[in-house]
């Protein structure tokens, strides 16, 4: 049956075809230039092949997880505990492709390889451009690398598995798998932030294991096949290895509460726990759980910094690609004027945040063999995790302002992205922790501090307004009465100074002026697309624009 010409109202007209499947590698200039810049670009194509699946069916396999959330299964339908989380097969094929490229492995197994830490993020960055879900699982389970080494004998049994490539969901013993995940459970009710309040004891046992008897508030990614975790001991707080299935095949003790009902992250799951004498091993130390899994922490930070650089990146992506097919007033958006200094802005604020990440990322790489690199990553972890993360929010909210309307609903990738830029300024300690975490290292190790205005020295004389920045940040540094109370605005202007000093040593001229120009120089508002008149615009978003 056709319908009468009398009742059609209008052609679709002046609406933007969606973004098309891409290689979020080859088509991100800025990017390439990054990780070649800090010593990865020999893993070009491997990259390439990584950005072409998730810049293509990842994109519809991450819509996909995220509108079917995980669902708890308590019991089977014969009655028996079984605490199982059930996934959408779009989730499965994310995790499947992600540990197929090493997202949560590449570091370790080309560790005889300078870069290989670079490559690891760079991984998760266009991971995370598809569905940032899985980068909770991936990121705790490269990170707990260094802290399963701490027991020979645990890594003997899962460090093969950890570093395996061949994504295995079944729930059965770790010598049974292909390849494992773990997770990681610190917080409880009464603590939070201050895992020294912890409640959960561990009783040494006659065969050298623990039983673990407790509750953990934010258990992440419950089916990891084990967790890391914190109790105390008679000496202690101390940390151990939780695995959910046991080597007989039975279920461990720990019985999922509840799922989490999370603003985003919606593809992945994170849950609350109660350990009713759940076996454990011990790592590390007794009595020095907190010292352990700091190493783990670490690496899970930059993965947060990595992470909203890429919801960014993306973020960005939509809007570009929007506003140079959608026509207002008779001229396309991108054609704007004022517009044309809010892609400007978000592309200069974006190149930034995905250099200084990628810079944290070389410093890690190098960090066990050179004692600059050592000390500034210790410093720009938490400086970058605190500024990168805080940014993401506004960001992506200014790119659905781009969009208007359609920006906002869910048929749009940004309503996801925006729901998930939160989450890594909260994950792995909160903006008050970075910051913190910042002074204790200014304040216990110098090197850190000759570190930091070593990387800032580095281009003295080439941008009057850094030269003055550095020179306010050693005299606020000095200035030790109410640091503390002031510690936000130093490192943000901190974080600023480190892009602005990468920029000039990497970017070209045009953007590291810009940079420098507006956000130390002062010729900037507290909104994006508040570039001055002398600013660039075209070059910047040129420089931006997807390759596609």
């Amino acid at each position: 049956m056709s319908v009468k010409a009398d009742f059609l109202t209008h052609e679709v007209l002046n609406q933007p075809q969606p973004v098309p499947a891409c290689n979020l590698w080859s088509s991100d200039q800025v990017f390439q230039e990054c990780v070649q810049r800090e010593g990865g670009s020999w893993a070009a194509e491997h990259l390439s092949w990584h950005g072409d699946i998730c810049g293509g069916p990842l994109m519809e396999q991450g819509e996909l997880a995220n509108a079917h959330k995980p669902v708890l299964h308590s019991f089977d339908r014969y009655g028996r505990r079984i605490d199982s989380v059930e996934f959408h097969p779009a989730y499965h094929e994310l995790m499947r492709h992600s540990m197929a490229a090493q997202v949560q492995s590449f570091s370790w197994n080309h560790a005889d390889k300078e870069g290989a830490h670079v490559v690891r993020a760079a991984l998760a960055y266009l991971s995370g451009q598809a569905e940032a879900g899985t980068g909770c699982p991936l990121t705790m389970t490269h990170a707990a690398v260094p802290v399963l080494r701490r027991n020979p004998v645990l890594t003997q049994i899962w460090l093969p598995k950890v570093l395996g490539t061949e994504y295995d969901s079944r729930s059965v013993p770790v010598q049974s798998k292909s390849a494992c995940t773990i997770g990681m459970g610190m917080t409880e009710k009464q603590g939070g932030t201050d895992v020294r309040a912890n409640t959960t004891r561990a009783i040494a046992q006659a065969d050298g294991s623990y039983e673990i008897v407790g509750h953990k508030f934010f258990f992440s990614a419950p089916m990891c096949d084990a967790h890391l975790v914190l109790a105390q001991t008679e000496t202690g707080l101390s940390c151990f290895l939780l695995p959910r299935i046991l080597a007989d095949g039975s279920l461990n003790a720990v019985r999922i509460q509840r799922l989490k009902d999370k603003l985003g992250d919606w593809s992945n799951a994170s849950s609350e726990v109660e350990f009713q004498g759940a076996s454990a091993w011990l790592i590390g130390d007794e009595g020095r759980g907190v010292a352990t899994i700091l190493e783990m922490v670490a690496l899970t930070r930059l993965d947060c910094a990595v992470g909203s650089a890429a919801g960014m990146r993306q973020a960005l992506v939509q809007v570009l690609h929007h506003t140079r097919q959608r026509s207002v007033f008779g001229k396309p958006l991108l054609e704007q004027p004022l517009m044309r200094n809010v892609l400007a802005d978000l592309a200069l604020e974006s190149e930034a945040a995905t250099t200084l990440a990628m810079r944290i990322a070389r410093a890690v790489d190098r960090a066990p063999h050179d004692e600059h690199e050592t000390a500034l990553a210790r410093l720009v972890t938490a400086v970058g995790k605190y500024w990168i993360c805080k940014r993401a929010p506004v960001f992506v909210n200014e790119a659905q302002e781009c969009l208007g309307g359609i920006g906002y609903v869910e048929e749009n990738i940004l309503p996801r992205l925006y729901r998930q830029a939160p989450l890594n300024s909260i994950w792995e300690g909160s903006g008050n922790v970075q910051c913190l975490d910042v002074l204790r290292a200014l304040r216990r190790e110098p090197e850190v501090r000759d570190a930091l205005f070593a990387e800032l020295y580095r281009v003295h004389g080439q941008s009057p307004a850094l030269d003055r920045e550095t020179q306010w940040l050693d005299q606020a540094l000095g200035d030790v009465a109410g640091l503390e109370l002031r510690s936000r605005y130093i490192v943000e202007r901190m974080a600023l100074a480190l892009q602005a000093a990468l920029l000039l040593q990497g970017a070209p001229d045009f953007v590291a002026a810009a940079f420098c120009h507006s956000r130390l120089g002062g010729a900037h508002g507290m909104a994006f697309g508040t570039l001055d008149a002398s600013a660039p615009l075209d070059e910047l978003i040129e420089r931006a624009m997807p390759q596609f």
